[in-house]
Formats: C-alpha cells, structure tokens, sequence
C-alpha cells in the first residue's frame, strides 16, 4: 500500500484564521499553526483524529492558486518519499516531474500526476509532527467525499494499484411510494399500492486510508439530476443534486469532509444555538447506518462539513 495514512488534508476558504477560531471554539478542535513550505509564512492547521485540516486562503499558491473554495488536495504520509514514489510510478500513477518541494511543517513533499488519480489532487508527504489531539464531540475525520463520474475508475486507481481497501460499497435511493385507498360502505375498504417511483440516489464506496476514509459519490441514474431546495433541510435526492452540480461545474475530485461525532444532535444543536448556517439541524439517515448533518458552506469559509454518528462494525 503507497502510504501510512493522511499526513493533512488542505482546503481553500474565505478568512482562513476566522474558519481556524470557528473550528477551535465550536468543534474543539486543537490547532497548530504549521510553516508554510520555505515561504516564512504560517498556515492555521486544526488537529483531527490522527491528521490534521490545513486552511488556506483563496489563490495561495500552496492550494495551487485554487480559485474556488472547498477541499483542495490530499498529503499522504510516507516515510521514505522517493521509493513510495517510485512504487506508485511502478503502479502506473506517476508524479510529475519536477514537483518536489518543501511543504507543511517542514516536511517535502511530491505531486502526483492528477490525470492518473481521477482529478483527485493528491501528494505523497513526508510525516509531519503534530500535538496530540483534545477530547471533544469531534473523535476523528470520518470520511473525505470525492465527486465521482465512474467509481470502478477510481477503484482501479486507488484500490487496485495505489492499494488502499475498500471498506465497504453500497447505494443509496430515495424512493416515493404511493397507496390509494376505496372505501365503500357496503365492500369495505381496499387497499391498492402503485409502484415506487425513483426520486434520486448514488452509488457509495468507501476506502479506507489511515484512520479515515475517502467516500467516492456517483450519480445513480444520469438521467435523473436530483435537485437542490436550498433551505430545506438534506435528503438523498439533494444529495445527488449537489454530487451532479458540482461535476458539472467541477469535474470530478474532492468534494467535502465529514468528522465522526460522539453525539450529533447535541453538536448540530449547539451551532445552530452559534448563529452558524445549517442545512440539517437534526441528524438524518445516511451511509453505514449513521445519523448526518451538513453545516451550509457559508458557515465555514465556502468549506462543505458535515457531521457522522455511527457505530463501528
């Protein structure tokens, strides 16, 4: 397997030190400001499970100038940069020449070829030192979502060669589901159900990288767009309106983080109490048998959060 897990994840906002302050206060998280490759300058990184989130403002170039806000690129950890480097090309996923250079906390770092990873904007790092982090509501990154426009590409890529293993695959469907009843005061009442009518849904696979996983979302049916009622709280159907938009503007890559939660209700209560923006503020049915809720992106900088409760099995 290339890789010992996620050194970091980084990500483009709006306000950096205001979404670092955000996520230190209201999700207890523990922040360490990191060195910025040779720059002198430092980055705002929050601590989480066993990696860590790095933001970054909008057009730096260590997101590559990224124009937009969301989840940029991710670090994978290796101790020996070099050989995991020449494993991955022996694999068919090649760096890119020249990409070499200092990265966070002083750790190097190597781009690989995004057009060998499906889009998703991914580097091998060397390990970086961080604290420990706190006890809170927020136990570790749960998953990071990847917008997908065909799950056995990126299982061939990521599975197969690059070698990180499946957790789990499943779909997900919303369904409408219409009875109509005849009522007679002589014959009774009958009963009669019409076939369910497909509303949206995606294809789900999961793979797991250190103490998260990477959730790959594709469209279910592309005939069918789903939609996106904004101020309304999630379903699986504006799920699928959200994963279709955003490959249509986009392309396919990284899309969301979600973090693993003691007690999601409790938090989802408490940031919406925060004046924070929500989407959902009660948790609802979602993947591997957890409760979810997304924060709207103008709560964190443009970044796309959401929260999981579940059980390990």
């Amino acid at each position: 397997m290339i890789g010992n897990g996620l050194a970091y994840v980084s990500a483009a906002v709006r306000d950096p030190q205001g979404v670092a302050g955000i996520l230190e206060r209201d999700f207890q998280l523990r922040r360490a400001d990191c060195a910025v490759g040779g720059t002198g300058r430092t980055a705002p990184v929050l601590v989480v499970g066993d990696t860590a989130v790095a933001l970054f403002e909008i057009g730096d170039p260590f997101v590559g100038g990224a124009e937009k806000t969301g989840v940029h690129h991710l670090a994978v950890s290796t101790e020996n940069l070099e050989s995991a480097a020449r494993e991955a090309q022996r694999l068919h996923v090649p760096s890119l020449p020249g990409r070499s250079e200092a990265g966070l906390a002083g750790a190097r770092r190597i781009l690989l070829d995004p057009d060998a990873t499906g889009g998703i904007i991914t580097w091998l790092s060397e390990p970086i030192d961080l604290p420990s982090p706190v006890r809170s509501t927020v136990q570790r990154i749960d998953h990071i979502g990847v917008a997908s426009d065909n799950n056995p590409n990126f299982l061939e890529v990521l599975s197969r060669r690059l070698g990180w293993p499946v957790e789990s695959t499943q779909t997900d469907v919303e369904i409408s589901q219409t009875s109509e009843s005849f009522t007679s005061d002589k014959y009774g009442v009958i009963y009669r159900s019409r076939q369910p009518e497909f509303i949206g849904g995606l294809r789900v696979a999961f793979l797991t990288i250190g103490d998260c996983d990477l959730e790959l979302l594709q469209n279910f049916d592309p005939n069918a767009h789903g939609e996106v009622q904004h101020g309304h709280a999630g379903s699986t159907r504006q799920d699928q309106g959200v994963i279709t938009r955003y490959i249509e503007s986009r392309g396919p890559g990284l899309h969301h983080l979600a973090f693993k939660v003691r007690n999601i209700d409790a938090l989802l209560r408490r940031l919406h109490q925060a004046g924070h923006s929500m989407i959902d503020t009660v948790g609802r049915p979602g993947s591997r048998l957890a409760k979810i809720g997304f924060l709207h992106p103008a709560s964190l900088g443009g970044l796309l959060v959401h929260l999981v409760e579940r059980e390990e099995i």
